[in-house]
């Protein structure tokens, strides 16, 4: 048994680690810090946690927090993290930081996207925590840097491939689309019922969005080449839920069942990859509420494109249940402890 904290418990990612640790019986939440929601019991702040959490939002500084836990998930925002991680890790403790501020491994790439970076001696030290590719790297570190949402979509289903060198990697085109929760808790115009209702939209588009490194970070590393993608996300008039159709043309010699064989090899001993049978494709209604990733593909024969798509509850894999499971390593429970959870359906 061990005790850990939520490092801003008050946001999506908060009240879904929150959730999905109540119901993990290697742990025990020992602390819950939010500015906002100070001396609040979360179970307040998240009704759906009565009766299952008898805990209240604080307010510490560092000093004060890494008496009260063993690990410390810091779901706060980008700049935030990086000032408060470095005291936890220099007080022996695990920290699994769900910002931005440590899965970029360049700091120049980091700052061009973020803002300058206070902790920049801490970023090759971070995993990147991606499970099913850096299982062995996870169990032991004492930081993971979990992966951002759409980033963790993408990437899993073009590992194999690109691996493989079954692709051609200049041609990659990725195309997402996320739930409203994706944005994040605090109040913004764009995120209104009324402005997402009955909509479909795309942002950031034209490499404005900052996932867009990461992305292509990982991409370069599983391909031994550098990597450019067209990303386009897109808004959905869901609560939660991503899903990616990315397209990229196929090398000689790649033919389905050859295409099978590779993500079957890749993922069969993985427990939250779910590939799907030919001419079956992934949905979002399908993973909600679960760490499943859920991934089909189909071969263009006309263009010599392939067509991966990928389904992952955002707050969930993308986010607070990839964080579970990247603890579940890093501190020698079954990977799949607390999250055998099945999809909620309809």
């Amino acid at each position: 048994m061990i005790n850990v904290g939520i490092i801003g418990a008050s946001g999506y990612t908060g009240a879904e680690l929150a959730r999905l640790l109540c119901n993990h019986p290697e742990v025990k939440i020992t602390v819950a810090t939010s500015r906002q929601y100070e001396g609040r019991p979360l179970a307040e702040i998240f009704p759906n946690l009565r009766s299952r959490l008898n805990i209240r939002c604080e307010n510490l500084p560092p000093e004060q927090l890494q008496e009260r836990a063993d690990l410390f998930f810091t779901a706060v925002p980008h700049k935030t993290a990086m000032n408060i991680v470095p005291e936890l890790l220099s007080a022996g403790k695990k920290v699994i930081d769900l910002s931005a501020d440590f899965r970029i491994r360049d700091q120049q790439i980091y700052e061009k996207w973020y803002q300058p970076h206070t902790s920049g001696h801490l970023l090759q030290e971070a995993v990147y925590g991606l499970p099913e590719l850096y299982g062995k790297s996870i169990k032991t570190t004492s930081l993971v840097a979990n992966p951002g949402c759409y980033p963790t979509s993408i990437i899993l289903g073009l590992a194999p491939l690109l691996e493989a060198g079954a692709i051609q990697p200049r041609t990659i085109i990725a195309d997402s689309k996320s739930g409203a929760t994706g944005a994040g808790r605090s109040a913004q115009v764009g995120s209104l019922f009324c402005e997402v209702h009955d909509g479909f939209k795309p942002y950031k588009v034209g490499r404005s969005h900052r996932h867009t490194p990461e992305i292509e970070q990982e991409l370069s590393l599983l391909a031994e080449e550098e990597i450019t993608i067209s990303f386009t996300p897109h808004l959905l008039p869901l609560s939660r839920g991503i899903l990616s159709t990315v397209y990229a043309s196929l090398n000689p010699g790649f033919e389905q069942t050859r295409i099978e064989e590779l993500y079957k090899q890749k993922y069969t001993s993985q427990p939250f990859i779910r590939l799907l049978q030919e001419d079956s494709f992934p949905a979002t209604q399908y993973v909600r509420g679960s760490n499943f990733c859920d991934i089909g593909f189909k071969i263009d024969t006309a263009t010599n494109r392939i067509i991966v798509m990928t389904a992952i509850d955002n707050v969930v894999k993308g986010a607070a249940g990839q964080a579970i499971q990247n603890m579940n390593l890093m501190c020698g429970f079954k990977e799949t402890t607390g999250l055998e959870i099945i999809p909620l359906f309809p």
